[in-house]
């Protein structure tokens, strides 16, 4: 029986896997993520392949090379985003200052404009004020005249019936300009 259990356990042992190629390894390497790179170090992550004992050292050297150009590759990679995202974010930094400043500035020089506008107001309602004084002083002034003038007038009627009534009174005519005149022309 020991017998039979050494021959079934020979027969379940399997195969030995053939040996790899070189050239069949393969690097995985993580896809780019859509995020913001990570500044830390950059990692590059390959299967470890069993040294072939075709071909030497030579497929070694070139997988080898191989390997250091992707690692430089990925390296420059990082640093490229890096630098990217440093450049973005400086420009957005700067865009927010000349946005605040252009704020500030607008806001400064909006309450500049109320200010003058309200002494514009000021000033206009002060000298439509004066305006409508002057002009009140000269309705004032022409009542003055047109009272002075109603009364120079009933003076002036007065005078002439007073008069009329003396050269009635008297039978005289009296002396005129209108006389003069006629007499001149010849009348």
């Amino acid at each position: 029986m020991a017998e039979e259990t050494k021959k079934v356990e020979a027969a379940v042992v399997p195969p030995p896997e053939p040996e790899k190629d070189i050239a069949e390894e393969k690097v995985v390497v993580p896809p780019p993520a859509e995020e913001k790179p990570d500044d830390s170090k950059a990692l590059v992550v390959t299967e470890k392949a069993e040294p072939a004992e075709k071909g030497g050292s030579h497929e070694r050297d070139a997988f080898l090379a191989r390997l250091e150009t992707e690692k430089r590759i990925s390296l420059i990679k990082a640093w490229e985003e890096s630098e990217k995202a440093k450049a973005e974010n400086k420009a957005a930094k700067n865009l927010s200052t000349i946005s605040s400043w252009e704020n500030s500035k607008k806001a400064s020089i909006e309450a500049e404009i109320k200010k003058i506008e309200e002494d514009l107001e000021k000033k206009k309602a002060a000298y439509a004020e004066k305006l409508k004084n002057k002009i009140a002083l000269l309705h004032k002034q022409a009542e003055e005249k047109r009272a002075m003038t109603e009364a120079k007038k009933g003076e002036d009627l007065l005078k002439a019936e007073e008069t009329a009534a003396k050269y009635r009174a008297t039978g005289l005519a009296p002396k005129t300009v209108f006389s003069r005149a006629v007499g001149c022309f010849g009348a």
